[in-house]
């Protein structure tokens, strides 16, 4: 990448960060011989003190540092900080965040002695949007979120740390609380007339009566065995719901259709079961993370599920002799993680359709473990205002069982089983 080079952007639209509303004040101290001394009070977005800090982009971060001292004590200096990094597992942290403030002593004070008693310090930050990571070649990139899962090969940590310095000879003290972030990432506004479907509660237009709401994806074809007595030959073709953004906690709207001389096949591939359409995240890490078309190696590429999309069948195509419609959705769920790009640590999400299976159909000539198809898509954090996005699935349809992705593309016989092997995926 020449310098002066844009890095890609992860936002569709421009967001006005909301006006912080703080639910809890949390407590943290740090404590001598079992009596707490030091102590930081944080006001935060959580619904309860238990609960990490959590903020939004642009938001405020408030609170105060207080001391209980038992008797007079020396200090060189008094300091709180926000701080935040990015480490690879194995790796020393890369700071791409620190802001400082001074509490004691205050610029015209002289004194090095506090008195026993009680003392308290305000201090406010204010989050930037926007950040200068040592590996960015000095270009602004979107902070990233807070990323922390078991046994993952890597995380950002964003922190606040009060330093208590004492001078020569004397060991410095540090209380620390992590803290959560989220950016504000938005996409663009579906098409009208799924905006309408979505305030009306009518259905949704497919792709010929809203090409603009509907990306189709290329046919594919493929073989398989049915009933291992005869080799049958399908298409399906994929749709999926534009913009290929969606926020976290909202619908993916999705058509499947297959194509077959033979009525059989159709019937049996015709089925929720035999769809495995999964939304799967990407972590890249090393020099190359923000690179789209770099060599992807198992030990800086992780590949896990996020989601699995559910089938019915449609009226579309129903009457129609050799083709099936199936409509469907996939729900992103709110513990994921947004797409993010960063330096040495980059997020992507796409839907990858994997070879069809059930009882009845084995497929043939296929790559175990290889989609037949996968089309990139982004995670976003806040819904479009006045766009509620529903599910379309049928009253009463039970969604099957997720099924595991992990066993599908054979990841046990690659290098993520270093990580992955201690719970599955987050």
């Amino acid at each position: 990448m020449a310098d002066g080079d844009e890095l890609p952007g992860y936002t569709g639209r421009k967001v006005a960060a909301p006006t912080p509303v703080y639910r809890s004040e949390h407590k943290y101290s740090l404590e001598t011989k079992g009596r707490p001394w030091l102590f930081i009070f944080v006001k935060s977005r959580s619904p309860n003190a238990t609960s990490l800090p959590f903020f939004l982009q642009a938001d405020t971060v408030a609170g105060r540092v207080e001391l209980d001292l038992e008797k007079a004590e020396s200090f060189k200096s008094i300091s709180i900080a926000i701080q935040a990094g990015a480490t690879a597992v194995g790796q020393e942290e890369q700071l791409f965040l620190e802001l400082n403030q001074d509490l004691w002593p205050a610029a015209n004070d002289k004194s090095s002695k506090l008195a026993k008693g009680k003392y308290s310090w305000p201090f406010t930050f204010t989050l930037p949007a926007k950040v200068t990571p040592a590996d960015a070649k000095g270009l602004q990139i979107e902070a990233p979120p807070s990323f922390t899962e078991r046994a993952s090969p890597a995380y950002i940590d964003y922190r606040a740390v009060v330093t208590v310095k004492r001078g020569a000879f004397k060991m410095n003290q540090t209380l620390t609380t992590s803290l959560a972030y989220l950016p504000l990432t938005q996409p663009e506004p579906p098409s009208p007339l799924r905006q309408l479907a979505y305030q009306e509660g009518g259905d949704l237009v497919g792709p010929e009566g809203d090409p603009q709401g509907w990306k189709v994806l290329r046919p594919v074809k493929f073989k398989g065995k049915l009933f291992d007595a005869k080799e049958v030959e399908a298409e399906c073709t994929l749709a999926i719901a534009t913009p290929l953004a969606f926020t976290i906690g909202s619908p993916i709207p999705l058509i499947l259709t297959l194509k077959s001389e033979d009525e059989l096949a159709l019937d049996t591939l015709a089925s929720s079961k035999a769809i495995k359409l999964h939304l799967v995240r990407s972590i890249a890490l090393g020099s190359d993370a923000m690179e789209e078309k770099a060599e992807r190696r198992s030990n800086t590429f992780f590949l896990s599920s996020a989601g699995q999309g559910y089938f019915w069948p449609s009226m579309e195509g129903a009457k129609e002799t050799g083709i099936r419609t199936m409509r469907g959705e996939l729900e992103v769920n709110k513990g994921i993680k947004p797409s993010f790009h960063f330096p040495r640590f980059t997020v992507r999400y796409s839907l990858d359709l994997l070879p069809f299976a059930i009882t009845g159909f084995a497929s043939l000539g296929t790559e175990p473990g290889k989609a037949l198809l996968s089309e990139p898509v982004k995670i976003m954090t806040k819904h479009v205002p006045g766009v509620t996005a529903r599910s379309y699935a049928p009253p009463g349809y039970e969604k099957p069982e997720e099924n595991d992705y992990n066993s599908a593309v054979g990841y046990l016989e690659n290098g993520n089983q270093r990580f992955y092997h201690h719970g599955g995926f987050a």
